[in-house]
Parts: structure tokens; C-alpha cells; sequence
């Protein structure tokens, strides 16, 4: 027999194993990863990607998991936040038209977006979109990290944003629309205004809520249906950040006229105001989650095998 106290300390390890499951360490993919120009993702790759879709319209934009309960997305992917009843989200989704072994699909119950947004180009084009049923995570559905109000993502680095988007201007992604990534460098904001004045019949002014990211010479961006999806850069331990939500461009991977993007740095005390779980880089479960999951599962082995003598 098992002695009663060994027992009850095993009982309560295991407890604690899945409590901290519960609390999942954002921006760590558990399975390994390594548009216009973009290549096919591998499926699992990027877990936090979800599918707004609207019932009518099929899918519409692309958002990132917070939590089990939120979604980061851009405010004109709702145009009228009042009315969620249209919306389905898909998390876990890897392809648009095939079967998805992983997914899990939810309607929305609540759209909190900045005061005084109105249109992309005015900035605040970021949505907080609330799950009418939370998800579990699993190997292919994961939170991503946000960064903290003085995170600093240089000129040059290079990320990725991913979508189901247009893969040119006015051209659907074609077959069963695998999830598209884009390896991406950030563009400067004065760089970015100079390229915007460039030949422009359009005023775009690049305000410091939006960052950039893209080529000069055109040929790889983010495209129409990528709207609300993440712009996501490595940091040195491998943890994935995201630096903005996908908010509007002038065409697509023009000369030019690079991506902009809604800057997640400049909303994050919405973001703590309305989403207080939200992971922040610098505040994020450190990897000791990890080892204390790992030593109860197996303590919980060890219970079962005992308890069989």
C-alpha cells in the first residue's frame, strides 16, 4: 500500500501540474518551425493565428490568441462592434478550404476597439475580440506575447506575418488556402513617411501608433484579407513577439509603399485594461512552467505505478 502521505503529496503535485498547464507560456510554439511572395506555413507553426470569418462573406481577416478568451484583430475588421452575430472565429486552422484536424471554431460576444477610431489611415486600428466559448490549448492553439510600452523593434529586424490574404491585388489565395508566412524587415517611421510621399497622389501620414515593415522595391507584403492578422519578431531566446496587427497599405507590394501595421506597443494599456491575462514579453511565465509540468507529469506516473503494486 501506498503510505497515506506520500500520497497525498503526490495527489497534490499532480494538482499543480494542472493548474500551471492552464497558465501556458506564450509566443513558444510546441511544434518546430523552422501572401504576396509568401511560402506555405507549416501547420502548428504559428498557434496563435486565427480565422475571423463572417457568415455571409466567408473569411474576412486574421487575429492572434491572447488568452483562452481574447483575440487581438484591427478595429475595421468590425466595423460595427454593437453587432458581433455575424462573426465565427477558427483557432487552430491551417487551411481555408481543407480539412483542419486541430480546429476549434467560436462566435464572439463582445468588440472593444480604441475612442475615436474611424478609419485605418487615423490610426487606433486595433479590436479586442472576446470569445462567446474559451479555448483549451493544444499543440496547434497557443497564446502570443505582447510587448512591453517601451519595447523597441529596430529598423531592419526581420519578422513574419502570416494570413490567408489576397497572394496579389485582387487575387484570392487559391486551392485549399494554406496559411500563408511572409518574412518581413521593419521599416523606420521616417523611412516609411518618406516612402509614402514618393510619386503620392494620396496623403498617408505614419503616425506613432503604426509601424512599417516591407521592402522598398515592392514585390512581398501583406495583402486584402490579412487585415487584423500579427506581425510577429523572434527575440534572443526564441520567444515570438508581436509587434503589430496588419492595418492597411496603399495596393500591395507596390514600390513604396510598404506595409502598415498598427503598433500593439502603443495599445498595451487598453490591451492590460480590458485583457489583464495577457502575457507581456517581460512578464511572461519563465521556463521554470515548463520543468514543474514536466516533474508532475512524472510524479503522476509514479502515483499510477505505486498505487498498481
Amino acid at each position: 500500500m501506498l503510505d497515506p502521505g506520500l500520497r497525498m503529496i503526490l495527489i497534490w503535485a499532480v494538482s499543480l501540474g494542472l493548474h500551471t498547464c492552464a497558465a501556458q507560456v506564450c509566443g513558444r510554439p510546441l511544434l518546430e518551425n523552422r501572401i504576396v511572395g509568401g511560402i506555405d506555413a507549416i501547420d502548428g507553426a504559428w498557434p496563435w493565428q486565427v480565422d475571423v470569418q463572417d457568415i455571409k462573406h466567408g473569411h474576412v481577416c486574421g487575429g492572434s490568441l491572447l488568452t483562452q478568451e481574447w483575440v487581438l484583430s484591427a478595429a475595421h475588421c468590425f466595423p460595427d462592434p454593437s453587432d458581433v452575430s455575424s462573426y465565427i472565429l477558427y483557432m487552430g486552422r491551417y487551411q481555408l478550404n481543407g480539412f483542419n484536424q486541430f480546429e476549434v471554431s467560436s462566435g464572439v460576444s463582445q468588440v472593444v476597439v480604441p475612442p475615436g477610431y474611424s478609419d485605418p489611415q487615423q490610426g487606433r486600428d486595433v479590436a479586442l475580440v472576446r470569445l462567446a466559448s474559451p479555448v483549451t490549448w493544444s499543440d496547434h492553439i497557443l497564446p502570443i506575447c505582447l510587448p512591453d510600452v517601451d519595447t523597441f523593434f529596430p529598423s531592419g529586424m526581420r519578422c513574419y506575418v502570416t494570413g490567408w490574404g489576397h497572394i496579389q491585388d485582387g487575387v484570392s489565395l487559391p486551392g485549399i488556402g494554406t496559411l500563408q508566412q511572409l518574412e518581413v524587415p521593419i521599416i523606420g517611421q521616417a523611412s516609411c513617411q518618406e516612402m509614402y510621399q514618393v510619386q503620392s497622389t494620396e496623403t498617408v501620414d505614419i503616425l506613432p501608433d503604426m509601424i512599417c515593415a516591407g521592402l522598398q522595391e515592392g514585390g512581398k507584403d501583406s495583402c486584402q484579407g490579412d487585415s487584423g492578422g500579427p506581425l510577429v519578431c523572434p527575440t534572443v531566446n526564441g520567444t515570438w513577439v508581436q509587434a503589430g496587427v496588419v492595418s492597411f497599405g496603399l495596393g500591395c507590394a507596390q514600390e513604396n509603399r510598404p506595409g502598415v501595421y498598427a503598433k500593439v506597443s502603443a495599445f498595451i494599456d487598453l490591451i492590460r485594461t480590458t485583457v489583464p491575462e495577457a502575457q507581456l514579453f517581460s512578464r511572461a511565465p519563465k521556463d521554470r512552467a515548463n520543468y514543474i509540468v514536466v516533474l508532475t507529469n512524472v510524479l503522476a506516473s509514479l502515483l499510477i505505478a505505486l498505487s498498481l503494486r
